[in-house]
């Protein structure tokens, strides 16, 4: 017998907000260099559909934040694991900006995101521990590869981990890239469980972060709008960049860790990787394969990048609680399954996880 991590609920916020791309019909943009972008909104959005997958992403409504969000996720996780919340022992929230209301650009993370859900929460235990992580992203798998380690340390027993974000409140609206990123939230409580070989669990982990050239391939910048205010900053993203990064260090670090799971690639059912990016995603996994000399299987991804954009740390716990919760028939899991999650952001930073369900 031995301790395992175990995910036991599972719950998330998807901001009924829906933004579809004919939203930007009348918009206009600017690049890099603040030259006007001599096409309709609508044409820009479609080359972007194209690349990325995304038809619609959600926002958040202007009276929410970052944390209310993170709240609702994990209210749905606690019920769905049956737990007394006061049994908690931490509180590890993926974030990267804070709570920022709406019309303004400052962040707000004091107290900490953390410290507010668990305020929202109502626990009165002092000893659950509530802190943030900052790590792009790829925060939430960060979040859950600590808790674990926490777990088989004997330190705790049980953690919620969430991932949030509104990043509808720090885009540049004058830059095409924006329309890639959107708000959600999701959570899980994973807990300590004796288990035999075999048994459902946290089996192996891998992360990584490249911070030499690579470091400012995501970063804050300037409006691209020529009269904009040099001192409000945006998130800003070399997307070339970061895509050739991506499509090579991530296969990499997810044959890592399967490879220290004693796992093999063919025993995996369903891939949750980091909704950054269609075409992105496709590559990377196409490129796992490719290190076994293997064709990437059908249906091994589920993806909803298409209808909710990319979301930075929410999006695969959403993702994953969607596909348990019957959201996509097309994919389903049963208990004995093995599937890895894997995520890439700013720093740069990777991560995977192989869990048995």
């Amino acid at each position: 017998m031995a301790i395992r991590s175990v995910i036991t609920g599972t719950g998330s916020y998807i901001p009924p907000n829906s933004i579809a791309n004919q939203d930007f019909s009348g918009q206009h943009f600017y690049d890099e260099q603040s030259q006007k972008v001599n096409l309709p909104g609508i044409e820009v959005a479609e080359k972007l559909r194209v690349i990325t997958g995304i038809r619609e992403r959600r926002y958040a409504f202007d009276e929410h934040t970052t944390s209310e969000l993170g709240l609702a996720a994990a209210l749905k996780a606690i019920d769905d694991a049956g737990i007394d919340k006061e049994t908690i022992d931490q509180i590890i929230v993926a974030q990267n900006f804070g709570d920022v209301l709406k019309d303004t650009i400052q962040s707000d993370s004091v107290p900490s995101i953390a410290s507010r859900i668990k305020h929202g929460l109502q626990i009165f235990n002092p000893s659950c521990i509530g802190y943030d992580i900052l790590f792009g992203c790829p925060g939430w798998l960060q979040g859950v590869i600590t808790a674990d380690a926490f777990i088989k340390a004997g330190l705790i027993k049980r953690a919620l981990v969430i991932g949030a974000e509104t990043l509808s409140r720090v885009i540049d609206i004058y830059d095409r890239d924006s329309m890639i990123f959107s708000d959600g939230a999701g959570a899980i409580i994973l807990e300590a469980k004796e288990m035999e070989n075999g048994g459902p669990g946290i089996i192996g982990a891998s992360a990584q972060s490249h911070c030499t050239d690579e470091a400012f391939y995501i970063y804050m910048g300037k409006s691209y709008h020529p009269d904009a205010d040099a001192g409000i900053r945006y998130i800003k993203m070399k997307g070339r960049k970061v895509y050739e990064y991506a499509v090579k260090q991530v296969p990499l670090a997810m044959k890592d860790c399967i490879d220290k799971s004693g796992i093999s690639i063919a025993d995996v059912k369903k891939i949750f990787i980091h909704q950054a990016n269609e075409k992105m995603d496709e590559a990377i996994i196409k490129n796992l394969y490719k290190l076994y000399d293997m064709r990437m299987p059908p249906n091994i991804m589920p993806m909803n990048i298409q209808e909710l954009g990319n979301s930075s740390v929410a999006t695969i716990p959403t993702l994953y609680d969607m596909v348990l919760k019957n959201h996509y028939p097309d994919h389903n899991i049963q208990p004995g399954d093995i599937v890895v999650f894997a995520s890439v952001g700013a720093g740069m930073n990777i991560n995977a996880v192989c869990y048995r369900v």
